[in-house]
């Protein structure tokens, strides 16, 4: 059934991610192109930290200087080698792929990792407001003990910072988070942006900061293509790449990656209005 309305699809990378998607949809808010009214949005890991702030009552403007400005708390990680591999095994295990996701989850339960509420507070500070939006606001995430992925939204009971924690726990990298007794991780652990979400809406725009997956059918482009409707998927431009470097936890380049964001919009600003708004530039 066809959803009236627009969906914005928000997905995964990083504290890099984080801010280069809010530096995307500011400079696009300032070519008139107002991703935040969208009438769904979707967040997978970084892209849910953004779009729990893009729903808020902080305006855009406010949530880029954020970026811009240094931010206390925040602690610089690292992708290991060892975690990428169990990362890409999971991503390609054969037959039941939760099998796999619950593989990776029980790792993610040995990992030595910094204490879960330490981890939460980052995310508190990340994210000011603390009630869902009164629009759609969908929150993905995977359990650990099953490899089932779950999507939390206004109905689910949840409250918002533990569903953004949920959705941001990267295995072997954050501490896997408690909700009602279970212990959820990242949301993209089932495909870096969950575009197959916004089925059924009638426009589809995806800021993806990162596409790559081993699998064909997770990777953004060819989930937005599978929905059947006008839609765009942006992705970072040589700059930007250049300014998110090769470590996507590192804080130190969170400015770069904003900025990178910022100006990029400028260049596919036309494009996404194309889809957004449903008639030429």
């Amino acid at each position: 059934m066809l959803i009236d309305g627009r969906a914005l699809v928000l997905g995964g990378g990083g504290v890099t991610g984080v801010a280069w998607e809010i530096g995307l949809l500011h400079g696009l808010a300032r070519h008139g192109v107002d991703l935040s009214a969208a009438d769904t949005v979707i967040g997978t890991s970084a892209g849910a930290a953004v779009a729990a702030q893009l729903t808020g009552s902080t305006a855009l403007a406010d949530i880029y200087a954020a970026q811009i400005n240094a931010q206390p708390g925040e602690i610089p990680a690292r992708l290991g080698a060892g975690a990428l591999v169990r990362l890409l095994v999971a991503s390609a295990w054969p037959g039941d792929r939760r099998l796999g996701r619950a593989w990776l989850g029980r790792a993610a339960l040995r990992a030595e990792t910094m204490p879960e509420a330490e981890r939460r507070a980052v995310i508190e500070r990340r994210v000011p407001d603390r009630r869902w939006p009164d629009r759609r606001l969908l929150v993905t995430a995977v359990d650990t003990e099953t490899g089932t992925d779950v999507v939390f939204d206004a109905d689910s009971g949840v409250p918002l910072i533990d569903a953004v924690a949920a959705s941001c726990a990267v295995p072997l990298v954050w501490p896997p988070v408690t909700i009602d007794g279970r212990r959820y991780m990242d949301g993209g652990v089932r495909s870096v942006a969950n575009v197959d979400l916004a089925a059924g809406h009638g426009r589809v725009v995806v800021v993806a900061p990162t596409t790559s997956a081993l699998r064909r059918c997770d990777r953004p482009q060819t989930q937005a293509a599978a929905l059947g409707v006008p839609h765009v998927v942006v992705t970072p431009d040589a700059e930007a790449r250049a300014a998110i470097g090769t470590n996507v936890f590192d804080p130190a380049r969170r400015p770069a990656a904003a900025l990178a964001g910022l100006v990029q919009a400028a260049s596919i600003a036309d494009r996404v209005r194309t889809v957004w708004s449903g008639t030429q530039a």
